[in-house]
């Protein structure tokens, strides 16, 4: 049982593992940082404490972001999409958002750099 608002849970459409995608965005910069995932608890505890947290899909465990690296977010504000499949997290991000070390998630696999011109 969490202690989500009944009224914020009722809006989220999870996907069959109870998830929902939370996009990590720096909040002054619009920089996208990170792709997480939240239930309701990890929802809650964002909410709640004013710092990042997700479930682990890999290790089946909560986690802060920055607990262990020191690589802390400051959640800023929290808004969630016309469908409800999808979290926006704006951060205040310390140090490199992606477990690799870089700041981003999105600096290594860029598939398209120029705009394409129709």
């Amino acid at each position: 049982m969490t202690d989500l608002d009944p009224a914020i849970a009722a809006q989220l459409k999870r996907d069959d593992h109870g998830l929902v995608t939370a996009v990590v965005q720096q909040h002054d910069t619009g920089e996208v940082l990170m792709v997480g995932w939240m239930d309701d608890e990890a929802l809650h505890r964002t909410l709640t404490t004013g710092r990042a947290t997700y479930w682990s899909r890999s290790r089946k465990e909560y986690w802060v972001k920055g607990e262990t690296s020191g690589h802390r977010q400051w959640v800023k504000s929290v808004a969630l999409d016309c469908d409800g499949d999808t979290l926006l997290v704006a951060v205040d991000q310390e140090g490199a958002a992606c477990h690799t070390g870089d700041r981003t998630c999105f600096d290594a696999k860029k598939l398209l750099t120029a705009p394409l011109d129709q």
